[in-house]
């Protein structure tokens, strides 16, 4: 990983923090060694592939080697308060994302927020040429494909999804969604 990695890391999270609810249970799904946790001494669960084989262990937090939604068994029963997926869309197929959506309205309370943040995707060719000059590692920029942003209101869509919050940052390159899971029509909470 490189500073340019590390920094552009801590400004996703910086972003998130300000969303997440105070003392909720929070899931976040790429994790990659629990800085999430570690910043906000939030409790939860945290799962990502590539799990950093430094993380150490976190009170309160548990931590899943895993892909999502294919191993939510092996994350404690929900619900959860806030789900975060910081720089993960963009790598996830496009005909896998709905059943992303199925997997987190069942896993976050009525209320509960999805934070997701994604870039633009002219930030492909970006990434291309960070790479060549050895300012990114860009590990998995094979997994990019040009996802656009906008189409994350029709993934968590009405009347499962309401979206409180989009907002761009770093000159524009990088977007923040936030979501909020509601009660579907003739649903009891």
């Amino acid at each position: 990983m490189t500073w340019l990695d590390r920094y552009l890391g801590r400004r996703r999270l910086q972003m998130a923090l300000p969303e997440l609810p105070a003392g909720g249970r929070v899931l976040d799904i790429g994790t990659h060694d629990g800085m999430l946790f570690r910043l906000t001494g939030s409790r939860g669960a945290a799962i990502d592939p590539e799990l950093a084989c430094t993380t150490t262990a976190i009170p309160g937090v548990a931590m899943v080697k895993g892909m999502f939604p294919a191993d939510m068994s092996a994350l404690p029963d929900g619900p959860y308060h806030a789900v975060t997926a910081l720089a993960v869309i963009e790598h996830i197929p496009e005909d896998e994302l709905a059943d992303w959506s199925s997997a987190l309205e069942k896993l976050l309370d009525p209320g509960g927020v999805l934070i997701i943040t994604v870039p633009a995707p002219t930030v492909d060719a970006i990434l291309h040429v960070l790479i060549r000059l050895r300012l990114a590692s860009g590990i998995e920029a094979h997994q990019h494909y040009g996802f656009r942003p906008g189409d994350l209101d029709s993934i968590f869509a009405p009347p499962q999804w309401r979206r409180r919050k989009h907002r761009r940052f770093e000159l524009g390159l990088n977007n923040q969604y936030v979501f909020e899971r509601t009660a579907e029509p003739g649903t009891a909470w």
